[in-house]
Formats: structure tokens, C-alpha cells, sequence
């Protein structure tokens, strides 16, 4: 038995010449940018990205395509089908063919989900109260404040959602809505004042074209976003090892670095190597994700330096450290080591080393594990309720949440906060159960985290 939203009918139609050419001027606009940008042919953009997503992005084409009326007499497909062939439908299948002809899609947040069951839709375009959406497969992978371009069509009193569905990131986001943004004050300047209904109609190709300057990309390899330390410098983690001299003991060696300014004796074996307390920001790069590691009162910890067997091991995240380090400590240790041995792994090597190697097992329970992470985070976030944030624009969310503007940030930045934090593959992680509902409460906003 064919399901109530079976459109195989309506496919097969397809083969009609006249609908053939202008479902290929509606692919055209979906998929014409993208493969002049990159250069690819169209069969391409499916082997790069899988078959999955080659049905998916097809869908959302197709989909677009039903709710367009042709000249010379405003003909839509749909019309069309349901006229000629509409005796061999069932009545739900063409009330839901009649209910995708009228959508549009959208860009969408998620919140409330049940797997397998439902979720809450808040439309981040058009605004409005959420929408409860009864849905089975997409709310099996999606996360609280994720992000998706949809069309919810009603049916049966319930709403549901059609077939072409797309997870947006943050950078897809704020890109989608920026186009729609100058989309709409296009539209306003040439006096023609469309509501956002009719503007999402004709915007659909938007959607694909952004979801896929975004996506595509990644997937060809073509973007790794860099990653700095506080410092500015690019991620590459060094080590040198300092083999120790003869005869030469722990002991004499442990002595040595504590006469090092710079060092911070953690324990028998293992210093942190600092480095001046900022008075500026200097981990911003546009272009790029900061890393850092801090003494609790801020101050940069630049190394670390441990003393295991027969060697000292200076450690850290950049060649500039690295050209930095090897000299100073050299010079304090003298004679005390021999010549060092530098070992050096990108971020991409570190990667492929923990992908190709099973995860080590943790022999600390999980009830334990989870109360010292979420202890750390609450510690981590309270530091951070006072400390500037780039996407707050420089500014603490303590301060943020004192205007309108800044609210609207601020919901923004924790909504993107625990939503990176649910993105874990064990819904049990620590990570994935934090709950930040403290967060939102301490800062006055509790009654947007909807």
C-alpha cells in the first residue's frame, strides 16, 4: 500500500516534455551556481557528498519546482497531475501533493525533541509561535538548537515535514540570512513590498545554494578552518625531548627547573610553562578557531615540561613556542641533558592517530567522571560569565545581558554553547548531559530558552 505522501505518481509524470524542460530551469537555479564556483558537473556534486544527500538536495529541487506556476496560462504541476491522473490517487496522497504546492521552505530551530515522535520548530525567518511537528526520522539524529531548512506542511490537522530537509550550521546561517536580508531590502528598495511568505517562495534556491557553499567545500577538502593558540600562532604541537646526561638524576634535574622564573611546579614531575598575563585579547583570528590554555587567574600557560625516565619533555602548541623553548631551556639545563629531539604532529595527524586507534577505556566510573566534568564546566562557565566573548562582541555575557541588543546575542551564544555540547555520539557523555539551565537563569534569560 502506498504511503499517504507516495509522490512516485507525480515523478513518473516528469517524463511529460513540457514538464521535463522546466523542472530543468528550477534544478538549474538550485545547482548552476554551485557548479560554476567549483567547477563540477552536477553528477559530481552527489559522488562528493553521497547518495543520501544527492536525494535529499534533488528533493528540495523537486520540491520547489511543485510550487511554481508556468506561463503562458500559470499552470502548476500539481494542478496539472490531480486533473489527468488524479483517479489513480488516494485522497491523501493528493491532499498532501495539494499541501506541498502551496509550501515554502524555511529556516527552522529545533527544541523539545522526541526521538522518533515530534519536535518544536521555531521559524527563525518569518517568526511567529513554534510549531509542533510530528516527525519520526529527523528528530532520531537532531540536537536542541539545531538548525534546519524545511517546509512544514500541514495535513490531517497535524504539521509534518516534506522530504528535502538540511541541517544549517552557524556559518550557513548567519550566510542564509544575510542573502534573505538583502533579498528583502532589494525587494523594499524597488517598491515592491513582498511579505516574507512570498519572498521564501522565490528565495527556495537560496537554501541550496548556501547549504552547499557551506557543506561542499568541507567535504572536497577545499576549507580547514585554522586553528591558533593565544598567541595568534597555528596549531602544531611540538615536543622536545631532552635526553639526561650521564649519571644524572630526576632529582638534580627536578632542582634545576625550579630555579626557571618562568615555570609552575605542578608535582614532583611536571611543571607548566607561563607566560605574561595579557591586558588585551590577542586570540581572535576571522579566519580561524582560538585554543587556549590558562592559569586560573588568566594567566597563559605556554608548555608544559614533565620528567619521565630518562628524559625532560618540553611540550607545546606551535613552532613559535617550540624555537622559543628549545633555547631557554637548553641554557637552564646545561650540561644536565644532552642534545634535544623534536617531534612534531598537526591537528589533522593527531586526528587520523585517534581514528585509527580504538578510545581508551576510562577506569574511572562513569557516575564519577560525570560529576568531575560537569563540576569543571560549571566552574569553566562561571569564569566565563566575566570574561569577554567574540560572539558577544568583545563583551561579557554579564554585560551583554543588560541591553535588548545584547540579550539577543546572548540567547544566541548559549543556544550555540549547548548545542555543541549535545553533539556527542554517546547521548550519555558527560558533555551531552550538562545542563545549562543554571546559565541561562544567572544571566535573566531563562524565558527565551524555547
Amino acid at each position: 500500500m502506498k504511503p499517504s505522501n507516495d509522490l512516485s505518481g507525480l515523478i513518473k509524470y516528469l517524463s511529460r516534455a513540457e514538464w521535463h524542460d522546466r523542472l530543468e530551469d528550477v534544478m538549474g537555479d538550485h545547482f548552476a551556481p554551485i557548479m560554476t564556483a567549483f567547477d563540477i558537473e552536477y553528477e559530481e556534486i552527489g559522488e562528493i557528498l553521497g547518495e543520501h544527500w544527492d536525494r535529499t538536495l534533488w528533493g528540495c529541487a523537486f520540491e520547489d519546482f511543485l510550487t511554481q506556476s508556468f506561463d503562458p496560462d500559470g499552470i502548476n504541476i500539481v494542478d496539472d497531475y490531480i486533473k489527468r491522473r488524479g483517479w489513480n490517487e488516494k485522497v491523501q496522497s493528493k491532499a498532501y501533493m495539494k499541501a506541498l504546492s502551496t509550501s515554502v521552505m524555511s529556516l527552522y530551530e529545533a527544541s523539545e525533541i522526541v526521538p522518533g515522535q515530534s519536535m518544536t520548530l521555531r521559524d527563525m525567518v518569518r517568526g511567529g509561535e513554534p510549531l509542533l511537528v510530528h516527525e519520526h526520522s529527523a528528530t532520531q539524529s537532531l540536537k536542541k538548537w539545531d538548525r534546519i531548512a524545511a517546509r512544514v506542511v500541514p495535513m490531517n490537522g497535524k504539521h509534518i515535514l516534506a522530504g528535502g530537509v538540511l541541517p544549517f550550521t552557524l556559518e550557513g546561517t548567519t550566510l542564509f540570512q544575510k542573502g534573505f536580508d538583502d533579498l528583502y531590502r532589494q525587494s523594499r528598495d524597488e517598491g515592491i513590498h513582498a511579505d516574507r511568505d512570498v519572498l521564501l517562495a522565490d528565495a527556495a534556491s537560496l537554501f541550496t545554494n548556501v547549504w552547499l557553499f557551506d557543506t561542499l567545500p568541507k567535504a572536497m577538502g577545499l576549507i580547514a578552518p585554522m586553528v591558533y593558540n593565544s598567541d595568534g600562532d597555528e596549531l602544531v604541537f611540538h615536543s622536545v625531548r631532552f635526553p639526561l646526561a650521564t649519571g644524572v638524576t630526576q632529582k638534580a634535574i627536578g632542582a634545576q627547573l625550579d630555579t626557571v622564573k618562568a615555570l609552575h611546579r605542578e608535582s614532583a614531575t611536571f611543571w607548566n610553562w607561563l607566560g605574561t598575563k595579557p591586558t588585551k585579547r590577542k586570540d581572535k583570528k576571522a579566519d580561524g578557531v582560538a585554543f587556549n590554555s590558562t592559569m586560573e587567574d588568566g594567566t597563559p600557560i605556554l608548555g608544559n615540561i614533565e620528567l619521565k625516565g630518562r628524559f625532560v619533555t618540553l611540550t607545546v602548541n606551535s613552532a613559535e613556542r617550540a624555537k622559543a623553548g628549545t633555547p631557554l631551556f637548553t641554557k637552564a639545563l646545561g650540561n644536565l641533558v644532552r642534545a634535544p629531539l623534536t617531534e612534531i604532529q598537526t591537528i589533522d595527524q593527531m586526528r587520523a592517530d585517534h581514528e585509527g586507534n580504538d578510545a581508551p577505556r576510562s577506569v574511572v566510573p562513569p557516575e564519577i567522571a560525570t560529576k568531575l566534568v560537569h563540576e569543571m564546566l560549571d566552574k569553566s562557565y562561571r569564569e566565563t560569565l566575566d570574561q569577554p566573548v567574540g560572539m558577544l562582541g568583545d563583551i561579557t555575557p554579564r554585560a551583554a545581558s543588560k541591553s535588548a541588543n545584547g540579550r539577543v546575542k546572548l540567547v544566541e551564544w548559549l543556544k550555540y554553547i549547548e548545542n555543541r555540547s549535545a553533539q556527542q555520539p554517546d547521548d550519555t557523555d558527560p558533555m551531552a548531559t550538562y545542563d545549562y539551565s543554571w546559565l541561562w537563569r544567572e544571566l535573566g534569560v531563562e524565558n527565551e530558552r524555547r
